[in-house]
């Protein structure tokens, strides 16, 4: 195998292990759930994204071929990550704030979390 492969692969590796590594040390150290959602979802993503390319980049210059299961892997973190994130802090919110606690909502609905916008009379 070349040494520009092989140190493609490497520095790939390097880099989803500092952000595998950050990600961690994030989930473990931040103090409430908001905060400790960005960790997972953002720098462990990317972590598994560089084993997975790192993954992609040896089997290609190993075989000539594209690995379509790593690709198909990778796709399928980077799209279902941030969907996850976004559910998981709806959660949050509908648990730990009450509606008086909102802004004011701009439009005619309110906030997605409550039936009715705050201060309406079928609210409460």
């Amino acid at each position: 195998m070349p040494f520009v492969v092989e140190l493609l692969i490497a520095i790939a590796l390097v880099i989803s292990g500092i952000f595998g590594l950050v990600g961690s040390f994030g989930l473990i150290k931040l103090k409430d759930t908001v905060q400790r959602l960005h960790a997972p979802t953002k720098a462990t993503t990317l972590g598994v994204g560089g084993v997975l390319v790192a993954s992609m980049i040896y089997f290609f210059a190993k075989t000539g071929n594209v690995s379509i299961h790593e690709l198909m892997i990778t796709v399928f973190l980077f799209l279902t990550a941030p969907i996850t994130a976004n559910f998981i802090a709806k959660a949050y919110l509908a648990k730990n704030t009450k509606p008086d606690e909102l802004p004011g909502a701009s439009g005619d609905f309110g906030w997605s979390i409550y039936d009715d916008p705050p201060g309406s009379d079928k609210a409460g």
